[in-house]
Order: structure tokens, then C-alpha cells, then sequence
């Protein structure tokens, strides 16, 4: 049986997933846009493989340390503000890189605020994946169109992971990476302005455990959990 293209684009006839859709789907295009373009700069500039390493290891590092806790205060607290200040965050960051290799501050001898930066892209990534990926909920509302602006939210990933990189080797031969930094400073403007216009409902569960028990909790469902502790180990 043939599904109707209409169907499959139903969750973006509501206005606050809609809004957030493509304010986000500019935006990711922005960051794979600074991740190509990043690690063309780091091996430019060293030539070493090494240290395009480090690099991408002290980006990753705090998602392990801080992403357990990420996920009880995504359930705490509200997820639409702590958006906001995530991609504000992230906002701030990419114009500080951008500035500093516009500037020519960064060499091949000054590599250490590449190396802060990293970091503090790795703890913005940390809290704001598990936020971004729940207050779909929020946005959606209507439980049978969840499925539809999950699978929306893939197709919107995989697209920027497409479309990012190639545009990023357009900028690099024309400008410098400087220029592509910028454009996805710029980019985090569209999904701030689109959280700003959208007005979520959310419920709070109250706050009776610490959050390190409500961790041990979900380890303990995880692996209680055929089908989940399959996928987590």
C-alpha cells in the first residue's frame, strides 16, 4: 500500500514543530557547516592527525560525563527556556571561534583556545542533546504525530549531514574557514528566533529524588528492559 507524500509531513502542519523544524534545520546545517570546516583549519594549520584527534576526543569527553545528568534535568526543569540557553551557548561560541580565526589569533604555536572552545562546544552538545531531543514532546503534543516528527527530525539530520559539509567546501575555497565559523554563528539566530515565537505547555514531575538516584533508576529500567539493554550494551 502507497503512503501519501502528504502524510509523511503531517507533524509540520503544527506551528510550534513547524517553527522549531526549520529554525533547527538551518541551524544544523550551520554546525556540520563549522565541523567540516574545523577540522579542515586544525590539519591545515598543525598537519597533525594527532592533534585533529584531541581535539575531537575534549569535544566528545563531557557528552559521557554530563549527558546522564542532562537527561533528569531535561525532565526537570523546563525544556524550552533551557533551549533557548543551550543554542544561545552555542551562539557565543561559534562567534568566538569565528572571531579568532578572522583575527588571526590562532596559529599553529596558539592552539589553546581551540582547545577551550572544544570543550566548551562538548559540554553545550552534552546538555542540549537529551533537551533537544525530548521537547519534541512538547512541541508535538498529540501522541500519534510523535512518531512522524521523530522520523522528520532524522530526515533533518541526515539532510544537514549532507548538506553542511558540501556547502563547507564552497566557503573554504572561496573565503576561509573564518567565513564558514561566522555562518554558523549566524545560523544559531534562526532556531533562537524560532523557540522565541513557539509557547510550549510542560509539565514538571516533582523533584522528590536527587538526580543521581533518578540516573541509578533509569540504568536499573534500562537493563530491567529487554529490548532497551540491547541496544545500551
Amino acid at each position: 500500500m502507497r503512503v501519501p507524500i502528504k502524510s509523511l509531513f503531517t507533524a509540520l502542519t503544527l506551528h510550534n514543530y513547524r517553527l522549531f523544524f526549520v529554525g533547527q534545520g538551518i541551524s544544523l546545517i550551520g554546525t556540520w557547516i563549522q565541523r567540516t570546516a574545523m577540522a579542515w583549519f586544525v590539519y591545515r594549520l598543525t598537519n597533525s592527525l594527532l592533534l585533529l584527534g584531541l581535539l575531537s576526543f575534549l569535544s566528545q569527553i563531557p557528552s559521557v560525563l554530563i549527558s546522564p545528568f542532562a537527561g533528569v534535568w531535561a525532565d526537570r526543569w523546563n525544556r524550552h527556556k533551557m533551549l533557548i540557553l543551550t543554542q544561545t551557548a552555542a551562539l557565543i561560541q561559534a562567534s568566538l571561534l569565528a572571531v579568532l580565526v578572522l583575527t588571526g589569533f590562532i596559529t599553529s604555536t596558539v592552539l589553546y583556545p581551540l582547545m577551550a572552545l572544544s570543550v566548551f562546544q562538548g559540554i553545550i552538545d552534552a546538555v542540549d542533546a537529551p533537551i533537544r531531543h525530548s521537547i519534541v514532546i512538547d512541541l508535538v503534543g498529540d501522541k500519534n504525530l510523535i512518531p512522524n516528527a521523530i522520523a522528520l527530525n532524522s530526515a533533518m539530520f541526515n539532510g544537514a549531514r549532507l548538506i553542511g559539509p558540501a556547502v563547507a567546501g564552497f566557503l573554504i575555497i572561496l573565503f576561509n574557514e573564518g567565513i564558514c565559523f561566522t555562518i554558523n554563528a549566524a545560523s544559531y539566530l534562526f532556531v533562537i528566533a524560532s523557540l522565541l515565537f513557539i509557547h510550549v505547555k510542560q509539565t514538571h514531575p516533582s523533584n522528590k529524588t536527587t538526580s543521581l538516584t533518578d540516573i541509578i533508576e533509569g540504568w536499573k529500567y534500562a537493563f530491567s528492559n529487554f529490548p532497551i539493554r540491547y541496544f545500551v550494551t
